[in-house]
């Protein structure tokens, strides 16, 4: 299983990868989680994207790509990608890895939402400061407010996940994502869902559309 996630901010990426790892035995991998990773294990990619992050710029495509590069070597038994590709160039350059592995992407999943229920979620969102791991106060809220049920930790509300902030996050993934949109459905590999939806629906309906029922797929 080699699936792309994308789809707007607040629309439940993150969740299903990681549902959809654990239920088929796949590498969930994130940019984030990745740019996180990177950094405090100190590598050299790590190093490197920290210097543009704290000048406020963009990690440049070369050094995500070898990122992500690194991390399919992690995962023969497939993956769920969520967090990239963002543009047409990265889409590129992941169908020029794959090629080389001669391991063809499955399929591409659009997770489709409203923008007043996106905001509505996104301004809801608590995160693991220590893992990435996200809550929903709206739709996958924690068994105790504030508190991550698997370490005990606090939870914190990122600057990036305030009302104003996620407008703007919204513009620039709409402005980003219509041209990549158009790229994989000219391929034939994007497949559509609704994601505003229960957690459990929006998995029913990946797993139903993409005919894997079972982890042998």
């Amino acid at each position: 299983m080699r699936l792309v996630f994308l789809g707007p901010p607040g629309a439940g990426k993150g969740t299903q990868a990681r549902l959809l790892g654990e239920r088929f035995g796949v590498k969930q991998i994130s940019t984030g989680d990745i740019l996180r990773v990177h950094q405090s294990q100190e590598t050299a990619l790590g190093r490197e994207a920290r210097g543009y992050m704290q000048r406020g710029e963009l990690v440049p495509d070369a050094l995500v790509i070898a990122m992500i590069e690194a991390e399919l070597e992690l995962a023969p038994s497939g993956w769920v990608m969520d967090g990239f590709p963002r543009t047409v160039a990265q889409a590129e350059a992941l169908d020029e890895m794959l090629a080389r592995r001669n391991l063809p992407l499955d399929a591409v999943v659009l997770f489709a939402g409203d923008r007043r229920t996106l905001i509505a979620r996104l301004s809801a969102r608590w995160t693991n400061p220590r893992n990435g791991r996200t809550y929903n106060a709206l739709t996958n809220s924690p068994k105790v407010a504030g508190i991550d049920d698997d370490d005990g930790g606090a939870l914190i509300q990122r600057e990036d996940d305030r009302p104003e902030t996620v407008a703007k996050r919204l513009d620039v993934y709409d402005t980003q994502t219509a041209p990549l949109i158009d790229y994989y459905r000219r391929r034939g590999k994007l497949v559509k869902v609704d994601a505003m939806e229960s957690v459990e629906h929006v998995t029913h309906q990946i797993v139903t559309a993409l005919g894997a029922e079972s982890p042998a797929w």
